[in-house]
Formats: C-alpha cells, structure tokens, sequence
C-alpha cells in the first residue's frame, strides 16, 4: 500500500535513505523520492537537509534540486533563502524545463503570479525555438503558463494558442484554468463540486499521459557479469534467463517483434543488480520476483532517461557491447 499518514511517509523517507546508504550510485534518486515523503508528512526541515546532503556533493541534476529546495523552503517560513535560490535558477538559465516548472510553480502557489509568469516566459523562450520543438515537458511549461496568464486576466498570445492546440483532454484548457474554478472549491453545491472533481480528473489524466509520453518502450539487457551476478542472488530466474546468449537472442527478438507490430520509440536499458535491488527495495518486492523485471526497465532506467533507442545505425556497434557492427552482429 502506498503511504497515506505523515508516520507512512515518514517510514518510508527513512527506509529510502537507507536504501541509499547501500547503494551510493542511486543515491539521488532515492534521496529525492525521500524528500518528497517528508515533505508531505510537513517535516520540512528533514526534507531541506535531504537537499543540502545531495547539493554538498556533485549532484547530477543540481537545478532541479535548488529548485526542490526552494520550493520547500518557501512552504515554511524560509522566503528570502528561496527567493535566492529561485533567482539563481534563473539567472543559470537551465536547459532541462523541470526546475523552471518547479520554481514557476513555488512563485504561482505563493500568489507571485507576474513572477510565476515572467519564469514560464523565460524558459519557454529559452527552449522552445524552430530547432527545439516541443516535447512533453516544454508543452507542460506551456501549460503552465497559460494557467497563470488565466489568472491574471491576460489576453492569449501565440504560445497560449500552441497550449490550447496541444491540450488533447475533454475539457479546454480555457475551461481548467478558469480563475471561477477557485470559488467552486469552497462551493456547497454538490453539482458545482462533482463539475470541479470532473475537471480535475481530466487535467490529472492530461498530465499522466504526459509524463509517459517521453518514455520509450525498452527491454532488459543485462551484460554477462550483471546476469551471473543476478542468477547467482536469484536462482529462481534462472527460467527468465537459461544463458546469456539466450537472453541476448530474446531481447533482439522481442525489438524486432515490436516494430513489427507497429510499436515505436524503442529502446535497451542495460541493467545492474545493485540498481534492481534498490528498486525492488522501494516496491517492497522481492527481487526473487519475475513480474518485477518489466517494472525495473520502465520505471527505473526508461524514466530516468537511460533507454538506449533500437535499433542503432547498421555499422554502429551493436547494443549487445560486443564491439561489431550492428548489422554484422544482432542486426545481421
């Protein structure tokens, strides 16, 4: 069961952190995902030394952390320390949209709405150009931006006409922003609150697809040690894998059964046992379990962008690191 109470949340940051004391390589990652729960069982001030420990050594995605930090600075009473914060992701000017969201966000829940809107502008004039089209999550700045300019009464411009075009739900974006929908929040009308539950399910809906939308379909590759290793901890997916030239005939396979049926933005995560094991540790699941091993590939490697795409150029090196060409190896 996912955590519910501020003590679940609480037991679940310090079971992550010390996941993340056993294998330092996904330290990050877990160390956020530990944040987030203190941060919604309100004991902040844990969650703020979280930032700190990961900013103090060389974070591989440093602004997202800054801006993480001032958001939850920001929430309990530390304002001038997350306006800095905040003005220094701006002035760095970050290429991954995710932190100028984050702190976009901050200004917007804080009623800095020209402040919450000038750093949606930003960013979206900083990656968003004929050369840089629009992905998911410079559509989701766009978005953003077109709810805070809502807000302030602005009339729409070109962008808040390429987020209506690339709003896909039911209900128009015009309508999901509408600065009435804060009034029905505190109506007692049961029609008014069902209408607010109904646009807030789609605008949820909206934004799950499109966080999978970057994600591509990916399948396991384990090299020959992290397979032996594997095997060695796991007996009982030996039946997964009877031998590792097997499993690299399986994976091509499946790729090239894939595309066949119609199915692209294919990929290879190449995994590793202790990155399994942590993961297995955060779903509470053994890592005995077969059901597992899918889960791993899309959730922890293919989300976090480490899906190699299929299949790759013919005199390319193969995928299966062997060092021949692609077409003279699994591609022949």
């Amino acid at each position: 069961m996912r955590p519910d109470t501020p003590a679940e949340h609480i037991a679940e940051a310090e079971r992550l952190i010390r996941t993340a004391t056993r294998y330092p390589e996904d330290q990050e990652p877990l160390l956020l995902q530990a944040a987030a729960h203190l941060e919604l069982a309100d004991a902040r001030e844990r969650a703020s030394a979280l930032y700190d420990r990961l900013l103090a050594g060389e974070p591989a995605d440093p602004h997202l952390i800054k801006a993480l930090q001032a958001a939850n600075l920001w929430e309990y009473g530390h304002e001038p320390e997350a306006r800095a914060l905040i003005q220094g992701i701006r002035a760095a000017s970050p290429a991954d949209p995710a932190p100028w969201e984050v702190i976009a966000e901050a200004l917007e829940a804080h009623d800095e709405l020209a402040a919450s809107e000038e750093c949606f502008t930003q960013a979206a004039t900083l990656l968003i150009s004929e050369d840089a089209p629009l992905t998911p999550a410079t559509t989701a700045l766009l978005t953003g931006r077109h709810r805070v300019r809502r807000l302030l009464g602005l009339p729409h411009d070109d962008w808040d006409m390429v987020a209506d075009t690339r709003h896909t739900g039911p209900i128009p974006l015009d309508e999901l922003h509408d600065p009435k929908r804060i009034w029905a929040l505190g109506s007692d009308d049961p029609a008014e609150l069902r209408a607010e539950i109904a646009r807030l399910r789609a605008e949820l809906g909206d934004r799950r697809a499109a966080l999978s939308r970057p994600f591509p379909v990916a399948i396991l590759h384990w090299p020959q040690r992290e397979l032996a290793e594997l095997l060695t901890s796991y007996p009982t997916l030996a039946a997964e894998y009877p031998s590792h030239d097997a499993h690299l005939a399986q994976v091509e396979a499946s790729l090239r059964a894939l595309a066949a049926s119609g199915t692209t933005n294919l990929g290879i995560v190449t995994a590793s046992v202790p990155s399994y094991e942590a993961f297995a540790a955060s779903e509470k699941t053994s890592p005995a379990s077969p059901s597992l091993l899918p889960e791993y590939a899309a959730t922890t490697l293919a989300a976090r962008g480490k899906a190699t795409p299929w299949p790759p150029p013919p005199n390319a090196p193969c995928w299966c690191t062997s060092t021949k060409p692609y077409s003279e190896c699994h591609g022949a």
